[in-house]
């Protein structure tokens, strides 16, 4: 099977962006990571391409798959059989907010 030319618009830690890497790791997927917040250049070109500011954003053979989970880009790829099923477990969860996020997050408060 051919493997798509990946184009991977991703925040360093982002608990998305971890996700949309564990589903390309796991199914062996070469793929540019384009880092998104240090690289100002990239994340315009993120906006320019999907039309919108939020991410991840995948493009995967050409098509753009705006603010996405890693769950939602192996949904789409086994979809569109651009990859086959596998039992491999992700290494990361595959649909989690960013830390800043999740339910219960606030900011630590330090006591003098």
């Amino acid at each position: 099977m051919n493997k798509p030319k990946i184009i991977a618009y991703l925040k360093p830690s982002c608990g998305w962006s971890m996700g949309v890497r564990a589903v390309l790791k796991k199914y062996d997927l070469p793929y540019e990571d384009r880092d998104i917040i240090n690289d100002p250049v990239q994340r315009q070109e993120m906006i320019e391409k999907s039309g919108q500011m939020l991410s991840p954003c995948v493009e995967i053979a050409g098509k753009m798959l705006p603010d996405i989970s890693g769950e939602e880009v192996e949904a789409y790829m086994l979809a569109n059989s651009i990859v086959t099923p596998n039992t491999r477990t992700p290494d990361a969860p595959t649909n989690q907010p960013c830390a800043h996020e999740l339910p219960g997050a606030a900011p630590m408060q330090f006591h003098r």
